[in-house]
């Protein structure tokens, strides 16, 4: 397939322009004129996610914009999202160029594009192949294509275990910047009427991305038909739901399956605490309940050691 229209250049995005219209690049590559750097750092895998923190939002990256004919309007608010579809990455063509805030494009950064999400803002991305996850930092607009929701910079995408194939199928949830864990793994209401439809449909499941359906809620009714191990007592947290950790989020329950194995195999105290959970169309792994968040953190560090896993705080 040819590779989308060169779009036409735009002006700095403090202007009343909307941002510039970068495509993504076809599906499983990159543009032939763009890829990876010729020395990228050796020690890309080691690059810390994004820390989530308070910022303000900058005015002239969310105002309402139009792209090849396609209308957006961006959040003007942090608030809870959640989104499935397909995710691609960008690199040097753009290194060095203005992103939407203003901000000079870092392929080796952990930051984003998304063509709604508040700038700046944080959101969590799991690869739904492999269970990996990230943290990145949303700075950037695009990418303005039917089947792709999110564009990665080209260590989030090598993080992700997807960069070499151009694009993977991925869940995206915003983080508020008061509760960076527990927002980032609990599904969020689906997007506000203000969210653009057409520039997320082809890839994106209908119940995810409609105003009017309600993003499936992680309830134990929903969850308990899944569960695969025995299930302790819930323990209750602060607001009275039990606290758990996830340690993935997959679309196929066999490769749920294949993590629980293989985590039970390595730390056999979790074994009996591990569940597979069906949440909408997604299978979930999560390990507890704990009594409460400081509890659930200190396991949390410890998969994280032994495992290289990046637990995610959740209650329900």
């Amino acid at each position: 397939m040819p590779p989308p229209q060169e779009p036409e250049p735009a002006p700095a995005p403090q202007t009343e322009a909307p941002p510039p219209a970068r495509p993504a690049p076809p599906r499983g590559g990159y543009y032939k004129d763009d890829g990876p750097g010729e020395n990228p750092p050796a020690n890309l895998a080691e690059i810390p996610d994004a820390q989530p923190k308070p910022e303000r939002l900058i005015q002239a990256a969310n105002r309402p914009y139009t792209v090849f004919g396609q209308s957006y309007e961006p959040l003007r608010q942090v608030q809870p999202f959640q989104q499935t579809g397909m995710a691609s990455w960008y690199g040097r063509r753009f290194h060095g160029q203005k992103t939407s805030s203003g901000e000079p494009y870092d392929m080796y950064a952990m930051t984003a594009a998304h063509p709604t999400l508040p700038i700046p803002s944080y959101a969590r991305v799991t690869n739904l192949a492999n269970g990996r996850s990230v943290v990145v930092r949303i700075n950037d607009r695009g990418p303005f294509h039917s089947e792709r929701i999110i564009d990665l910079s080209y260590t989030a995408a090598y993080k992700l275990g997807y960069a070499a194939a151009g694009s993977a199928r991925v869940e995206v949830q915003s983080i508020l910047p008061d509760e960076p864990a527990q927002t980032a793994a609990t599904p969020a209401p689906a997007q506000t009427a203000a969210t653009p439809a057409p520039a997320q449909t082809a890839a994106t499941p209908a119940p995810a991305q409609t105003a009017a359906t309600p993003a499936p809620a992680q309830t134990a009714a929903t969850s308990a038909p899944a569960q695969t191990a025995a299930t302790p007592a819930a323990v209750q947290g602060p607001a009275g739901n039990a606290v758990y950790l996830q340690l993935g989020a997959f679309s196929s329950r066999a490769n749920a399956e294949e993590l629980r194995a293989r985590i039970a195999a390595r730390l056999a105290s979790l074994a009996e605490s591990i569940q597979v959970l069906s949440v909408g169309n997604l299978w979930r792994l999560h390990v507890g309940p704990y009594a409460s968040r400081e509890a659930a953190r200190t396991i949390g560090e410890r998969i994280e050691s032994e495992l290289n896993l990046k637990p995610l705080l959740v209650v329900r």
